[in-house]
């Protein structure tokens, strides 16, 4: 195991040299600073294990560098123990409810120091423990669950071999759509984060149903006759009802709700035309309409045993006339807005080379590249980051994926990237922090490698504050393709 990290901050070098005298001997890795923003520094760069703080400091005093190390989502985890002269009873609880762990008064006992330490540096190690159980608890969950959808979806898609890639490119449609539309006002109070997640986890059961149509139906070359359809249109009922009876046999689950209403609803209509039950605007489920727009584009672009692809132009055309009639207007108007995106995406996870290049046809040349061939996407939502490792890979860029800054740092370490695009809010090390350590590994060298901030819709940066931060620019997810192209022509100059 690692010695554990002490990280320990006073302005006077006796009180310094005490201490790690005072730990010395004991294990640990003892690192000091001698004033706030020193402090603050190494915390970010080094997560100690615990820290141990002086409050009487010139400029930044301890109070204030224990507010900004538990504001910051990199820090704010880290034990902090005050250090100080000041005895009174009232600065003792000020520093307990600023969130420090624990308050020694100086002058220093060393027992009482190295023993405080030491169940302080415990109580950590049994917190991180629990935390990665309970992690790891909640990745086995996930795993059963894709595990479920994915056997479950396999057995349809067995049923409907022309469709391999249908289930992923729904998928990311579905979640595409999702993500764009949770700013609206309409859909802004149910399109939280983790409902996006299960809406993307879920969407691959939406034709589970087609497992209780006959062969000679689903399998038909040509055109269905009206008993033949009708047939067909109950793999709805059938795939809500199976996921009914696993509901109610698992209790109460919002991923299963979700799973369930998509199998049962993606074909409605907004105007009341469409089955099982004819259901009419906003009756219709949400995931049902979403699904809709992402099952019918995928329909138009995919190639079938009774009939070619279509060209991605006509698909949008047919969803743009199918707005408010067979579309939820709103999610008609997104879809148009991303239509470039749906593109890349159909083009990723195309199943036949057929249908690459009738996607490819009329797309134009690809957009230049500006001299970029490897780039370090850092994001920490997994729906965001598909979405843009699509579009990144459909320009033709080599691409890498952080999880988190952390991760980020390690890549830019090991790996030279021509360019690097990075989310600002994640934990660990957020997207300031991480421009602000690439920077800081750049002096020097001659090296300066371009970072543009990416964020959602209602991220405001200035570009003067971008700059000032050490971002080469900043840009909206998903991205822009057109934008981005402009924006490595202008780094490259080419």
């Amino acid at each position: 195991m690692n010695a554990f990290k002490i990280l320990m901050v006073d302005d006077a070098t006796t009180n310094l040299q005490i201490l790690r005298e005072t730990l010395a001997g004991s294990g640990y890795k003892l690192l000091s600073a001698k004033g706030g923003p020193s402090a603050l520094s190494i915390a970010t760069r080094a997560q100690p294990d615990l820290i141990l703080l002086d409050i009487l400091m010139p400029g930044m005093d301890g109070y204030d560098v224990c507010r900004r190390l538990k504001a910051d989502e990199a820090t704010r985890h880290i034990p902090l123990i005050f250090l100080t002269a000041l005895d009174d009873a009232t600065d003792e609880a000020k520093g307990l409810a600023m969130g420090a762990v624990d308050y020694i008064t100086k002058p220093i006992h060393p027992d009482l120091v190295r023993a405080r330490v030491q169940t302080h540096l415990e109580l950590k190690q049994h917190r991180d423990r629990l935390e990665q159980m309970v992690q790891a608890n909640v990745r086995e969950v996930r795993l059963t669950q894709a595990v479920m959808i994915e056997s479950l979806a396999t057995l349809a898609e067995y049923r409907d071999p022309e469709t391999g890639g249908h289930i992923k490119r729904t998928q990311n449609f579905v979640k595409l759509l999702a993500m764009h539309l949770r700013a609206h006002p309409r859909f802004r109070a149910a399109l939280d984060e983790e409902t996006i997640e299960l809406l993307y986890r879920s969407a691959p059961l939406h034709d589970i149903g087609k497992v209780g149509v006959r062969d000679h139906i689903l399998l038909k070359a040509g055109r269905l006759d009206d008993a033949e359809f009708e047939q067909m249109k109950r793999h709805t009922l059938l795939g809500e009802e199976a996921l009914q009876r696993t509901e109610q046999k698992l209790g109460r689950s919002t991923f299963l709700r979700l799973a369930r209403e998509i199998a049962g609803s993606h074909q409605e209509k907004w105007d009341g035309s469409g089955y099982p039950r004819g259901l009419r605007g906003d009756a219709i489920p949400l995931s049902g309409r979403l699904m809709a727009v992402a099952d019918v584009y995928d329909a138009l672009i995919s190639k079938r045993i009774y009939k070619p692809p279509l060209p991605h132009e006509k698909a949008v055309a047919i969803i743009r006339a199918g707005r408010g009639v067979h579309f939820d207007p709103d999610m008609t108007d997104a879809f148009i807005e991303l239509e470039a995106v749906f593109r890349n995406i159909a083009l990723t996870y195309a199943d036949f080379e057929e249908e690459r290049e009738t996607l490819a046809a009329g797309r134009g040349a690809a957009p230049a590249r500006g001299g970029v061939d490897r780039v370090l996407l850092v994001e920490d939502n997994e729906i965001s980051l598909e979405i843009m490792k699509n579009q990144l890979a459909a320009m033709g860029f080599a691409v890498d994926t952080a999880a988190s800054g952390r991760q980020a740092l390690r890549n830019y370490r090991n790996t030279r990237y021509d360019l690097i695009l990075t989310d600002i809010e994640m934990p660990d090390m957020d997207g300031f922090a991480l421009v602000q350590a690439i920077r800081r590994l750049e002096t020097g060298n001659g090296r300066r490698t371009p970072i543009l901030a990416i964020t959602a819709a209602d991220f405001k940066l200035t570009a003067d504050a971008a700059a000032a931060l050490g971002f080469d620019g900043h840009m909206l997810k998903p991205l822009d393709v057109e934008r981005l192209t402009a924006r490595l022509k202008s780094f490259y100059r080419c």
